[in-house]
């Protein structure tokens, strides 16, 4: 696992146990049982959230959205590992 380090378009990376998910209308909605914290994943985010039930590359996570979205490959990459980032931060996900 990392230990603070920047997650890198090559990582694996995978949800943790423990979270409680759930869809509120667009939006999906996660409960950490280990943090005792609310999190609002939004719609995007929760697809996010969706495609690393298994483990996946940030590439694939990052080639997947471009496939579906109309947004610069840079600016995706931007935004993916932000988000990617603020997880693990939050120990939301594991890293390889």
């Amino acid at each position: 696992m990392l230990t603070n380090q920047t997650i890198s378009l090559n990582n694996i990376v995978s949800q943790r146990e423990g979270n409680i998910v759930s869809n509120m209308g667009e939006e999906k909605v996660m409960l950490s049982v280990q943090n005792g914290k609310y999190y609002n994943l939004g719609e995007i985010g929760g697809e996010i959230w969706d495609q690393i039930e298994s483990p996946k590359s940030v590439n694939e996570v990052i080639s997947s959205l471009l496939n579906v979205y109309d947004v610069t490959q840079a600016e995706c990459e931007e935004q993916v590992l932000s988000f990617l980032e603020h997880l693990y931060n939050e120990k939301l996900i594991e890293i390889k």
